[in-house]
Order: structure tokens, then C-alpha cells, then sequence
């Protein structure tokens, strides 16, 4: 029984073996024969056409806007020292870092008792010399009556000896009459003499007395001065900073009390390339009053102020480079000295060209024109400025021609594309992230509420935007973005 199972087994066995070549012939048949077959005519294959955007060329008039950033400055800017050492026995209660004082302001009083014992002192003796003055001169006006009624005398003796010699000629006087005429005319010329001599002294005495007047005038107006010096006014309207000075404290001579800036009279002080500063300067090189619009952003709310283009330093500093241009602001509402700033500058329109994102324009400078067929045509393309994420080029002969506008590393020159024109597809990067709208938590919210709040560098009026856009429904995604990055969130 057992070698009739082992041989039925085999048998089944072989059997098996058998059918499983025989299926491998059969199939290995097959695929010679459809290697063999003929496979009828060839369908030629496809070219791929790429979508790409693009935009027609037309010539136009456009004023490119040249991008800086400044530092906000103070045409006029004082420092506040003591003329006079001494104790501070008066300081105005305006007198802080951040307050505003009006022109004239009485700031800081030092004590002035010696300066007024000083100019007591020289009225004192402002009077002494009037008085001298006034005797000097009466002296004067009688030393000029005494002269007179000597040659006065002098005259009447003179008369006399001419009568005696009269007399004396007809026989009738004396000898001795005539001597003591001649005597007495002597002692009246000598009266006259001496009389001359008085009046000299009396006009010198009345120069000393003037000199000694303008002398103690002096002396008067330098009391008054220092007086003066003793107390500290504000120059100007303005906003004090770096404030100093305590209620009696001692300062010494020429000491800084603080500073005064003059918070309307602002300007920019920004730096330009060579290149840049060629196009804001006309043909004699004098600077255009170009208009500028300064923009300062504080927790998402953007301050701007206006102004214009006014001069250009007269020396490069060592070790730096390009232009250094100041820029005054017209109204600046919100801004201080030290801000930075973001400045654009008008230039002047430029005739003939267009605006097309940067990205159309290939790193070789080269633009991709939709040509005949639809495929591209790679010609150089003129860029006459770079604005952000835009340039400016002309147009010339490509009036009229569509260009690209999303440039990609898959397209070139002889691509087949299919264009998409006006607003078919968006731009690269979807929705514009400033308009962006987001949802907060009650907690997010409350916190950023709180820091606007809190924060003392805002403008009210730029807090009460920021606050109400915070308490909408939905609020913008750079509000809350640049809130959190002041926040450290």
C-alpha cells in the first residue's frame, strides 16, 4: 500500500510540473507574438505650453518715488546753562524732561543777593556821579560869568588909561595919575588871566565828571546783567529734555541744566548714493525742493508728515559715502527728534515708460514678450528705476506688446504658453497680508488692549485708531503682528 501512494504521488507530481511548463510556453508564445505585431501608425507626441500672466505695455507718465530713511531732527536746539553760580532758589514747575514752556518763561531763578547788592552798589554810585556832574557843570557856568566880568574890568581899566593919557597930552594930569591908571589896567589884565586859568580847571573838572557819569553807566549795566544772569528764560517755545537742575541744588557757572528743542521746527536728516543725489539735483547742481512724505509707524498706526527737499551737507564725513540731505517738515504732528523715519521722495514724472512688477524682469535684464504662435521672446528690457516690488521701464518699440509678468525658471525664450490676460489669475502670494483679517481670543485681545493702553510713546489720536480697530469683530493681521512684536510676544 504504501509504494502504490508514493507512486500515485509522483505521478501526480509530474503531472503538475507538465501543465506549469506547459502554461510557461504558452505565455512566453504570447509575448513574442505581440513584440512581433505590427503596432499600426505612431501618435507623434504633445509639446507642453506653460500658463503664464502677462500685461500690455503702454507708454505713460509716471513720477518714481525714491525711498530713504532719515533721522528726525531739530532745526532749532538749545542747551540750557547757568551764567551764574549759586544756589537755585526758584524752579518752575514746568521745568521736566517732555514738558512744553512758552518763549520768555521764567525756568530757573539762582539766588541773586549778591548780583542785587552788586547793582545797589553801582546806582549808589551812579548817583554820586551825577551829582559830581551836575556841580562840575555849575562850577563851569560860573568860571564863564567870573571871566567875563573880568575883561569886563579889563575893558573899563583900559579906558581909563587912555584918558589919563589924554589929559596927560593937554598938560593937565599928573604923572602919578597916569601910573596908576597903567597900574590898575595891569592888575585887571592879570584878573583876566587868572579868571581864563579858572574856567580850564573848571571845564576839566566837568570832562572827569562826564567821564565818571559814562564810567558808572557802564558799571549800572553790568550789574544788571548779572542780575539778569541769575535767572534762566526760555529763548523760544519748545519742549524741554535732559533736565537737570534740582530745587536747591547748587550749580556753578556755565553748568547744563537740561536742553530746550523747538518740537514744530522739524527736519530729516537722511542719506542718499551719489547716483540718487544726481537725480534730485538740477543742471547748475543746486538741490530741487522736491515734496517728501515722511512716515513713522507706532504700533500698526502710521504718522506722516509733509515737507520738502532743503539742503545737502557741504562735506562728506570721513568714512561714509553718498549725500547727507536735510528735509523740513511742514507739519509733524506726532513726531520728535530721534524718530527714524521712512521718507519718499517725488522725483521729478518720467515720460514713456510703464510699471511692471520686478519679477518680470529676468536676472540678465531681459523681458519675456508674448510673440507669434504664442511663444516667448526674450529682448532687453531699459529699467530706469526699482520701486519696492515694482520697476520702472521704457517702453519705446514694445508699445502695444505683452509682456510677462510672472517670470518663472520654467519659462524662456521659444516657450509655448498659454496667456492669461487683465484679472484672470492673482499675483504670486495670493491676498495682499495687509488686508488680512484674523479672529482673536478674548485673552489675545484684552492683552493687546492693555498694551495700547498702557503705552505712553503713542499719539492719543493714533491710540483711539489702534483701539478701535481692535475692537472690531475681525481685526488686521499687521496690526496684531507688529502690537506683539513690540510686546515680545
Amino acid at each position: 500500500m504504501r509504494f502504490l501512494s508514493h507512486s500515485l504521488l509522483g505521478l501526480f507530481l509530474l503531472a503538475l510540473t507538465l501543465a506549469l511548463l506547459a502554461v510557461a510556453g504558452v505565455t512566453l508564445k504570447q509575448a513574442f507574438d505581440i513584440r512581433n505585431a505590427d503596432s499600426g501608425p505612431s501618435r507623434p507626441a504633445e509639446e507642453r505650453a506653460f500658463t503664464a500672466r502677462v500685461v500690455t505695455l503702454a507708454p505713460d507718465r509716471i513720477a518714481p518715488v525714491m525711498t530713504a530713511f532719515g533721522e528726525v531732527r531739530s532745526r532749532r536746539h538749545l542747551e540750557l546753562r547757568a551764567a551764574a553760580a549759586g544756589p537755585i532758589v526758584e524752579l518752575a514747575t514746568e521745568f521736566a524732561d517732555g514738558t512744553f514752556v512758552t518763549a520768555g518763561q521764567l525756568l530757573v531763578r539762582i539766588d541773586p543777593a549778591d548780583a542785587q547788592s552788586a547793582l545797589d552798589a553801582a546806582r549808589t554810585g551812579m548817583r554820586e556821579a551825577e551829582a559830581e556832574a551836575r556841580d562840575a557843570e555849575r562850577a563851569l557856568g560860573l568860571a564863564n560869568d567870573d571871566l567875563a566880568a573880568a575883561e569886563v574890568q579889563e575893558t573899563l581899566r583900559a579906558q581909563a588909561v587912555e584918558r589919563q593919557k589924554g589929559i596927560a597930552g593937554r598938560g593937565l594930569g599928573t604923572a602919578a595919575d597916569l601910573e596908576a591908571a597903567e597900574l590898575a589896567m595891569s592888575n585887571a589884565s592879570q584878573g583876566v588871566v587868572s579868571r581864563r586859568q579858572a574856567l580850564a580847571l573848571a571845564e576839566a573838572r566837568a570832562e572827569k565828571a562826564l567821564t565818571a557819569l559814562d564810567r558808572q553807566r557802564l558799571t549800572v549795566a553790568d550789574a544788571e546783567r548779572r542780575l539778569a544772569e541769575t535767572e534762566l528764560r526760555a529763548e523760544f517755545s519748545g519742549a524741554l529734555s535732559g533736565v537737570t537742575a534740582v530745587a536747591g541744588g547748587l550749580v556753578g557757572k556755565t553748568e547744563k541744566l537740561g536742553e530746550l528743542i523747538d518740537t514744530e521746527a522739524l527736519e530729516v536728516a537722511f542719506r542718499v548714493s551719489t547716483a540718487q543725489y544726481a537725480r534730485l539735483i538740477d543742471r547748475e547742481g543746486r538741490l530741487k525742493p522736491l515734496p517728501v512724505t515722511a512716515a513713522l509707524d507706532v504700533l500698526g498706526a502710521e504718522l506722516t508728515a509733509r515737507g520738502s527737499l532743503a539742503r545737502v551737507d557741504a562735506a562728506v564725513t570721513e568714512g561714509l559715502s553718498g549725500r547727507l540731505i536735510f528735509a523740513t517738515l511742514d507739519t509733524a504732528r506726532g513726531f520728535r527728534p530721534g524718530d527714524f523715519v521712512t521718507l519718499a521722495i517725488a522725483e521729478p514724472p518720467l515720460d514713456g515708460v510703464a510699471l511692471i512688477p520686478a519679477q518680470a524682469v529676468g536676472s540678465d535684464g531681459t523681458l519675456l514678450l508674448l510673440g507669434s504662435g504664442e511663444r516667448l521672446e526674450s529682448v532687453p528690457a531699459e529699467v530706469l528705476r526699482r520701486q519696492g516690488d515694482d520697476v520702472i521701464v521704457r517702453v519705446g518699440a514694445l508699445a502695444g506688446r505683452e509682456v510677462v509678468v510672472e517670470r518663472t525658471s520654467l519659462l524662456g525664450a521659444g516657450i509655448l504658453v498659454r496667456p492669461v490676460r487683465g484679472n484672470g489669475a492673482a499675483l504670486a502670494g495670493g491676498a495682499d497680508d495687509q488686508t488680512a483679517l484674523i479672529d482673536l481670543t478674548p485673552e489675545r485681545r484684552a492683552a493687546l488692549i492693555a498694551f495700547v493702553e498702557d503705552s505712553g510713546a503713542m499719539p492719543a489720536e493714533a491710540k483711539s485708531r489702534v483701539l478701535a480697530q481692535l475692537r472690531e469683530g475681525r481685526v488686521p493681521a499687521e496690526v496684531v503682528n507688529r502690537i506683539e512684536a513690540r510686546m515680545g510676544g
